[in-house]
């Protein structure tokens, strides 16, 4: 079995972006059900960050770890029963376990993807946990279909992006909170029908005003603990809030009856559960390219970091000073 020598990001303990170590590791030859890929190119994503900071037992990450859950490149070598993937492909992958903040690895295959032409290498590690995401909030957790509302917040991020033109590519209305009016303006601008500034007005007043006192049916929300209770306030009878994420932090623990009056409905959903399965994945990973290749959707970077600089890239996305997703070159 040969091995090669990486430049990889590890961390040894959790806590903040100083915790990040570049060192090299070793990589050898894939086994039965794996692939080795060489990364062209990583993505970022707030999961990371919980990892680093253990922010649960239900992020904890064997230490020393490296990180990252997200990746495009080609793959140099396919071990014994991978079918679907051969020697040289250009792939991308939303995948477990972590590993992804590395030059190349040797990982399981059937999370990762053919990569069409049509996609750049840094689109394809930009879009796959983010797009995949999109789809399994639209399709999977509910069903949403043309003149539906949807409350999404951080919609100017790398997801809500995304998710504001996928909802305009399938009629969706959907109503965008962001932190500034920049940002209101970009999401705007990819497709949100209305947007709200949560810095300077009480997104669930602004919400009633624009449903006419109703409500929405569905809201989405990965921010989690500062906007989880004005967030139940927006939702119609019989309506659902979706939480798949906690970037402000966790939400503290509720009492489900608050829920009966109105008939609500809550769920914290995951996306690797959706894509636990191989053909559920790749399936679901179709769905995504083809909105891509199609122009429905673009996959908006913003912000470009070199491996080396792994620790700025997660201060400016705790600090939520970017937009749209963020890549790491190789």
């Amino acid at each position: 079995m040969s091995t090669q020598n990486v430049k990889a990001a590890i961390i040894k303990e959790n806590g903040g972006s100083e915790k990040f170590e570049i060192a090299t590791q070793e990589v050898g030859s894939p086994v039965s059900g794996e692939i080795l890929i060489k990364h062209k190119a990583i993505g970022l994503n707030f999961i990371d960050v919980y990892h680093r900071t253990r922010i649960s037992d239900n992020y904890a990450v064997s230490l020393p770890a490296v990180l990252g859950m997200e990746a495009s490149g080609i793959v140099e070598e396919v071990g014994n029963g991978v079918t679907h993937l051969n020697t040289g492909d250009r792939v991308a992958y939303a995948a477990t376990p972590p590993g992804a903040y590395c030059e190349a690895r040797v990982m399981p295959a059937k999370q990762v993807c053919k990569l069409p032409d049509a996609i750049s290498f840094e689109e394809g590690a930009a879009m796959m946990l983010k797009g995949l995401t999109v789809k399994y909030l639209f399709h999977d957790t509910t069903e949403l279909t043309a003149g539906d509302q949807v409350l999404f917040h951080a919609a100017a991020g790398g997801v809500g992006l995304i998710a504001c033109q996928w909802a305009r590519s399938e009629g969706i209305e959907l109503i965008g909170t962001a932190g500034s009016d920049e940002k209101c303006q970009l999401a705007k601008k990819f497709g949100a029908s209305k947007t709200i500034n949560y810095s300077d007005r009480n997104f669930a007043e602004e919400v009633m005003k624009i449903t006419n006192g109703i409500g929405v049916p569905v809201v989405m929300d990965s921010v989690g603990k500062s906007t989880f209770d004005e967030s139940l306030s927006c939702l119609k009878d019989f309506g659902i809030f979706i939480s798949f994420g906690n970037a402000s932090g966790n939400i503290d623990p509720v009492d489900i009856g608050i829920l009966a009056k109105r008939s609500l409905k809550i769920t914290r959903t995951g996306l690797f559960t959706h894509i636990s399965d191989f053909k559920r994945c790749q399936e679901m990973a179709k769905v995504l390219f083809e909105k891509v290749v199609s122009g429905d959707v673009k996959i908006q970077i913003d912000q470009t970091y070199s491996l080396d600089d792994i620790a700025l890239a997660h201060d400016s996305l705790e600090a939520r000073k970017t937009t749209g997703s963020t890549v790491i070159t190789i």
